[in-house]
């Protein structure tokens, strides 16, 4: 209980600090209010978000000893990463909709989006530099990494001969990337360089696993946040999709004949879906999920029975038991 009360504390410092950082600028003589930060705020501010990445930097933290009010920034810095990035995607994914609310680049258009998420980055990489100028150049390192990632799953999109090892790429640059960021981060400040290379290792073996168990929840539709199959919808080879290709040769021809279209229509949809569903993908992404998950664990090392790596820990394991519950239950209804 006492725990919880911590991390609710930490976050709602992290809310604050973020809602700070996201104030109007001087957006100039004569003109009132700021385009650009009101369009940060849209996405980033009260929306629901999971903010894992500041969870994360918390729970390292705590790991090696770290001060919660010395980690706040870095908790902003990252979730701010993290929200360039989504503002970026949602201009090239044309995306309309993100946790129930229109995106930026919908209700503003692709410039207010692209500008946004380019001042929300800076503005991040400028805070972290007046912490500890080593995190700006990690953290720059990743939006390399992360901005690598993203353009090979643009070019990924219909492959349904892309490798599983090209679509783990994806995942580690994309989401295991900034969530490694986050725990080396930590130990940096800790001056533990051991403890940030561990960290490093467990965040970017999560983050795979993070969204492995996103791809499943695709198929199984228990993402509340997106209609069930979308990546059917957008032509991505996700890893169930790969898998049921792998297995039913079939689909591979019926997933090209549908994805030739613009539109694939919601019975095609289902019908594909329920075909990858079927093939036992499900199963084969869940363990795969797993080993990436024990793989995290293994690297925390002795930091896994040290302070709050335990937590980290208990995050891998309940993320395992979780998605194998929502399997277990999408079977029993099926």
């Amino acid at each position: 209980m006492e725990l919880a009360r911590e991390l609710a504390d930490f976050l709602g410092s992290v809310e604050q600090r973020l809602g700070s950082m996201l104030a109007d600028g001087d957006a100039g003589p004569g003109v009132k209010g700021d385009t650009l930060m009101e369009a940060a705020r849209h996405l980033c501010i009260g929306t629901g978000g999971k903010r894992a990445r500041p969870m994360l930097v918390r729970l390292f933290g705590g790991a090696v000893g770290v001060a919660p009010e010395t980690l706040v920034d870095v908790a902003v810095a990252s979730e701010m990463i993290h929200s360039s990035s989504l503002l970026h995607d949602d201009v090239v994914d044309a995306g309309m909709y993100r946790r129930a609310r229109p995106t930026v680049n919908a209700r503003w258009g692709n410039i207010v989006a692209v500008m946004s998420g380019d001042l929300i980055l800076s503005t991040a990489l400028h805070r972290l530099a007046h912490l500890d100028p080593r995190l700006t150049q990690t953290a720059l390192a990743v939006v390399v990494e992360m901005s690598r990632a993203a353009i090979t799953e643009v070019e990924a999109r219909g492959n349904l001969d892309l490798p599983l090892e090209r679509l783990r790429f994806i995942a580690e640059g994309k989401t295991g990337s900034l969530f490694g960021w986050c725990g080396s981060a930590a130990a940096t400040l800790a001056g533990q360089p051991e403890a940030a290379q561990r960290f490093d290792l467990f965040g970017r073996r999560f983050g795979v696993a993070f969204q492995i168990a996103d791809d499943i929840r695709d198929v199984l539709g228990t993402d509340p946040g997106k209609p069930r199959y979308a990546d059917v919808l957008s032509g991505t080879p996700s890893l169930p999709i790969l898998l049921a290709v792998a297995r039913d040769g079939s689909l591979k021809g019926k997933l090209r004949d549908a994805w030739a279209f613009t539109t694939v229509n919601a019975e095609r949809t289902r019908a594909i879906g329920d075909a990858i569903e079927a093939t036992g993908a499900v199963e084969l992404a869940l363990e795969r999920m797993n080993r990436e998950l024990e793989a995290a664990v293994d690297a925390l090392g002795p930091y896994a029975q040290q302070g709050m790596g335990t937590e980290l820990v208990d995050w891998a394991r309940k993320l395992s038991v979780g998605m194998s519950a929502q399997a277990q239950e999408r079977s029993r209804a099926a």
